[in-house]
């Protein structure tokens, strides 16, 4: 192991979400590497910690939404439903934190607020909000791309003598049973929150800013002869899940939409429906629905027809209608637009009638009324990818610091490296593959490690990724972008839920399969794209 100068640790790891937790073993218990995980945070968990509001659980399919790389765990950890509700995430990642001893190097509640890399020396100097700093020679960020809460600004939110919450916040005293609740925002979060709230509270009110294509989850029980045979497949389970595009643990449509008569595409359409979840309405009915737009019209209005069926009054009806692409993150849920037929749910659509201002006792909208609340709840999404990073004081050669070098939006070499920051790794960073996250943070915390291991066999001082790389990538993410349907709707995706920020494109659309085939191919021509013949102070190419 190389060692050209002393330092606290060899490697420290920004975050202990899923992909913090898998870097730490990684790099502590198999590459034998000094050490340690940071996280702002009371526990472990990441996104599973933070994000406890009523309703909260992940939107991809529970057996496919975790680890694959203790064999053991995926034998022995159980599970009652087909999506896994937030506690038992949360309860899932501290026992896979406690199985491999990963806590006595995790620091909790300590953020970080600044990384500076030392030329001379070839060494990041890391800064906490407690004041302590830390050497080490490798950082690697696992800030998770969606962790940097979005509040909009609206006149009066101070003067509210109710409670106004985040859904990425949720503090552990707050219930909503009984109360008169508003929630803004209906993405994969508001739509998750408000079915779980129209059940409990007094009265909801949601305040729609865009009206959403949501499918079915076909969340419930699954029995114990179910859960044997996922068991009994994994090793088949996971070589399709890292073989195929989004990774969600089903059999990818190769069939174009128009391909077939509309009488078959409304068959399939139903058939999917009826099973349920987003991604597999998306991409395992037909090949095309985010490619072809007569196919993406083809899907959008079977939604469409479906939210006419469900709703019963046709000015709600109306409202809830999307006319735009069925093109952003697919969302399901169990029965969102039943919610609308109850008496104690309300739909504001806030593109029609703004809000106005927040009040000591509600939100008043264009129209004068005044929506009394005890409870305003913000389900407005993240400064997605780059947010957490631009909270961070991040310096890397000559001083330059993350927000310079990311001015016209997040850029990387294949997701994990950024051109001027030797060293300094990310987990899920910019241009990433669009994917179902557990396996996408596997496949990279694996092709880190992997360079790092060259890196300390071959004596290596300093790695970093060229320009030239980092520009090609860049392209070519943009380029795969276009050819979808993509880009052309508003979506966090880009940036678009962020005022005044760059629509940029910030993930690699060719999907998990082809994105493996690359990092092959990059580390078996010799880790291409990166210097590793640097010393700390020769800028790369």
């Amino acid at each position: 192991m190389t060692d050209t100068t002393n330092t606290d640790f060899d490697a420290i790891v920004v975050g202990t979400g899923f992909a913090g937790i898998y870097m730490l073993h990684k790099l502590r218990n198999e590459l034998g590497l000094r050490t340690r995980a940071f996280d702002r945070a009371g526990g472990v968990g990441g996104t599973w910690y933070w994000n406890r509001y009523p309703g909260a659980m992940s939107d991809v399919e529970g057996f496919v939404y975790r680890y694959s790389f203790d064999k053991q765990m995926l034998q022995e950890w159980n599970w009652t439903t087909n999506y896994t509700p937030q506690r038992e995430l949360l309860a899932y990642l501290e026992a896979v934190v406690a199985k491999h001893d990963l806590g006595r190097d995790i620091q909790l509640n300590t953020g970080i607020v600044s990384a500076v890399f030392d030329e001379s020396r070839g060494v990041w100097t890391v800064g906490t909000d407690t004041g302590e700093s830390f050497t080490a020679r490798y950082v690697v960020t696992a800030l998770g791309p969606l962790s940097t809460a979005n509040i909009p600004e609206i006149e009066g939110r101070d003067r509210f003598q109710g409670r106004i919450v985040h859904t990425g916040a949720w503090p552990d005293d707050l219930t909503i049973e009984g109360k008169r609740v508003g929630v803004v925002g209906t993405g994969s979060t508001g739509t998750q929150f408000a079915c779980a709230a129209a059940k409990v509270a007094e009265h909801l009110t949601v305040f729609q800013r865009s009206a959403q294509y949501c499918v079915p989850s076909g969340h419930g029980p699954v029995t114990e002869e179910y859960v044997a045979e996922v068991r009994a497949g994994y090793d088949r389970i996971w070589e399709q899940v890292r073989g195929s595009r989004v990774a969600c643990g089903f059999e990818e449509s190769d069939v174009p939409a128009m391909s077939v008569s509309e009488e078959e595409r409304r068959r399939v359409f139903q058939e999917y429906w009826d099973k349920g979840n987003g991604f597999r309405f998306m991409f395992g009915t037909f090949s095309d629905i985010a490619t072809d737009p007569a196919a993406n019209e083809a899907a959008a209005e079977f939604i469409r027809s479906k939210i006419r069926e469900i709703v019963k009054d046709p000015e709600t009806a109306r409202k809830l209608t999307p006319s735009d692409l069925y093109a952003k993150r697919p969302i399901c849920n169990p029965d969102y637009y039943e919610i609308f037929n109850r008496d104690n749910v309300e739909l504001v659509s806030i593109k029609e009638n703004p809000i106005k201002e927040i009040t000591p006792t509600g939100v008043v909208t264009e129209d004068g009324v005044e929506h009394e609340l005890d409870v305003l709840v913000f389900a407005t999404g993240f400064d997605a990818v780059d947010g957490s990073y631009k909270r961070m004081d991040i310096r890397g050669r000559s001083g330059v610091t993350i927000r310079e070098h990311w001015e016209d939006g997040p850029t990387s070499y294949l997701g994990v490296a950024t051109h001027g920051f030797p060293n300094l790794f990310m987990v899920l960073g910019p241009n990433s593959a669009f994917s179902n996250l557990p396996p996408g943070i596997e496949t990279q915390v694996e092709w880190i490690g992997d360079l790092i291991r060259t890196a300390e066999e071959n004596g290596t001082t300093v790695i970093e990724a060229t320009g030239n790389a980092e520009d090609e990538w860049t392209e070519t993410c943009r380029q795969l972008a276009d050819y979808t349907l993509f880009p052309k709707v508003k979506s966090w995706i880009f940036g678009a839920n962020i005022p005044g920020k760059k629509n940029r494109v910030m993930f690699y659309f060719a999907g998990l399969a082809s994105y493996r085939l690359k990092l092959d191919e990059v580390a078996e021509a010799g880790y291409k794209g990166f210097d590793l013949h640097a010393s700390p102070s020769l800028t790369a190419a």
